[in-house]
């Protein structure tokens, strides 16, 4: 993937009915979804980084009274965290969406909600009426916002995914002044382990989720809106 920075010791590990054991000197910052005055999520700010540990563990059940880090109230509340999401990679569970000299990967089960995607008509028509630089321009930078990594652009004549630079660090994500708690946006192709002992496709960027909520659990399903 372009931009690739690799950290061999980075991994997260997901603990059976706990939190996320994450190792190997992984960044951990704030990231807030900015909206414009029509309520369109339009780019992300990036805010507080926390001090640079070489392992923590991340709150999964969404009860920490110290989030984004565990303290133990897991086992208080007995926090059911069975993963249920599915191993089947991403390019096997995608719809495809083509266009002039774009095409776009979709796997609606990643998504989180961040709702860039759908500014003016969608992405999905953008990809579709493509017929000028600055609207393949668009449906990249709309494409590359997705964290959960649920849309990917395609280049038609290389075959190559156009993919953000994206080095290995977690994002805590929070929403645009609701004081919304998102995902855990986990990038640069850091591997994350399940609790049953494999280890889930690695890819340059995906949500987990935080809430303890989702249905497709390690990965978040949008259920943090629903609070």
């Amino acid at each position: 993937m372009p931009g690739d920075q690799k950290n061999e010791k980075a991994k997260i590990h997901v603990a059976k009915n706990g939190p996320y054991l994450v190792s190997g000197g992984i960044p951990l910052s704030r990231q807030t979804i900015v909206c414009n005055a029509r309520g369109d999520s339009v780019a992300w700010q990036e805010g507080e980084h926390y001090p640079v540990q070489e392992k923590y563990s991340l709150c999964r059940c969404g009860g920490s009274g110290d989030k984004p880090f565990c303290d133990g109230t897991h086992l208080k509340i007995h926090f059911d965290g069975t993963e249920t999401a599915s191993r089947v990679p991403y390019l096997e569970r995608a719809e495809w969406v083509e266009g002039r000299d774009i095409r776009m990967s979709d796997a609606p089960g990643f998504c989180s909600h961040a709702r860039f995607c759908v500014r003016g008509n969608g992405i999905w028509d953008l990809v579709e009426r493509q017929k000028s630089q600055e609207m393949r321009e668009k449906a990249i930078e709309e494409g590359a916002k997705c964290h959960s990594g649920r849309l990917v652009i395609w280049d038609r004549k290389t075959g190559e995914p156009l993919e953000p630079g994206l080095p290995p660090s977690i994002g805590v994500v929070e929403g645009p002044g609701t004081g919304l708690q998102g995902p855990l946006w986990v990038r640069g192709r850091i591997p994350v382990l399940s609790s049953r002992g494999f280890t889930y496709e690695v890819r340059n960027r995906v949500t987990l989720c935080r809430c303890g909520r989702s249905g497709n659990k390690p990965y978040c399903d949008g259920s943090h809106r629903e609070k």
